[in-house]
């Protein structure tokens, strides 16, 4: 099998990575960090210049073509210096994935040129405050046939940017006598602002600036030209979304671990201590061999699940491997990155906290490493866990 990067990839990487190197340099990272509940607009916007947001959505409509990776390398490059700031590119990413593949032709022409030109943002608005992974056990958000729409009523978590997005993709229940879970829930795109929608920023340990929230919905009105997919087929056309943001999420830790190895190394060829620099003891050497045994196999892992999604193959339990396996590789490399740089990676001067604190997430959302387990154990025929 041949792992190497096709010479149209490898060259997008590399110019990629000057790109970051200069626009995006991880002392920026640190200011627009400490701005916290105050969106990076200029992040945005440099990300809109260099064409990112194009990346993942089809020609027709402005993008680049679905590359899922060109997407892994764009999380990859960019959440090396950013952490968890990296969300200001991914999210409308994701959500402008099910409208591509499940939005009419009028939501597509209207709203994916304006994704892949920056013009526009969506976030996602799936997790409900009672039921965290449980995305469909506990849904309670309701949306009510009208005359020329729906009426939406519930509340949503953890819905990230949502506060500064045009639309939110909403999933609510529609059918609450359907037999499965799965069946009779509606994917939707709901305008922000609108009527009975308000939106409540939470503070949280990290991805500061980017934002997460709550969303409240009171008899909020949305018109059927803006259902995505079928009524009562939402779960299908979010699912390509969820397994999509899987891999991508994935890429971001593996991104968090290059920026942790690359710091890590550096601060060992020039600290100093007991008369030589700490490059020289052992104890540190092999925490930085760990870390690049890890970056391996999770890079391999995040490949595989690319390479089976581009080519239209079932991907749920290679998208959930590779996101198990990069989020703890990325978590203990960067709570061993702090270890290394010691006093100094406790502080805010520098990124190893940073990077601790953005990719301590990933082991939480956008489902758990244990449900994940759970998932992958199932596929191997063991009886449902939950």
């Amino acid at each position: 099998m041949d792992f190497a990067l096709t010479p149209e990839h490898n060259d997008f990487r590399n110019q990629l990575h000057s790109w970051v190197e200069k626009k995006l340099p991880k002392h920026a990272a640190r200011e627009w960090e400490a701005q916290e509940h105050q969106y990076p607009q200029e992040l945005w916007d440099l990300m809109a210049e260099q064409g990112l947001h194009a990346v993942g959505l089809p020609e027709e409509y402005g993008g680049s073509g679905p590359d899922v990776l060109s997407q892994v390398i764009i999380g990859r490059e960019l959440s090396r210096t950013l952490g968890g700031l990296v969300w200001t590119w991914g999210l409308s990413s994701f959500c402008a994935r099910s409208i591509a593949e499940s939005g009419s032709e009028e939501v597509k022409a209207e709203l994916l040129p304006r994704l892949a030109a920056g013009q526009t943002r969506i976030a996602i608005a799936v997790t409900e405050p009672s039921g965290g992974t449980d995305l469909l056990g506990a849904m309670r958000t309701r949306a009510t046939k009208v005359d020329g729409g729906w009426r939406i009523s519930g509340q949503k978590i953890w819905s990230t940017a949502a506060h500064v997005s045009d639309y939110l993709l909403l999933l609510a229940k529609t059918d609450p006598d359907a037999e499965r879970l799965h069946h009779g829930t509606t994917l939707f795109l709901v305008p922000n602002p609108s009527a009975g929608l308000s939106i409540r920023q939470i503070p949280k340990l990290g991805m500061r600036a980017v934002g997460s929230c709550e969303v409240f919905l009171d008899d909020v009105f949305v018109p059927d030209r803006l259902v995505v997919g079928q009524p009562n087929e939402g779960w299908r056309g979010i699912l390509t979304s969820l397994n999509n943001e899987r891999i991508i999420v994935a890429s971001l830790c593996l991104g968090v671990l290059d920026g942790v190895l690359e710091d890590a190394v550096g601060y060992m060829k020039v600290r100093e201590a007991f008369g030589r620099p700490i490059g020289q003891f052992q104890a540190l050497q092999h925490y930085v061999a760990d870390m690049a045994m890890w970056q391996r196999q999770s890079e391999l892992a995040i490949y595989h699940a690319a390479w089976l999604q581009q080519s239209g193959q079932s991907v749920g339990t290679a998208a959930t491997m590779a996101k198990v396996i990069a989020s703890e590789h990325a978590t203990k490399a960067a709570d061993m990155g702090i270890q290394i740089l010691g006093g100094m990676g406790y502080a805010q001067e520098t990124d190893m906290q940073r990077y601790w604190r953005d990719v301590r997430l990933y082991r939480i959302g956008p489902i758990t490493n244990e449900m994940g387990r759970n998932l992958i154990a199932e596929g191997l025929g063991l009886p449902r866990s939950f």
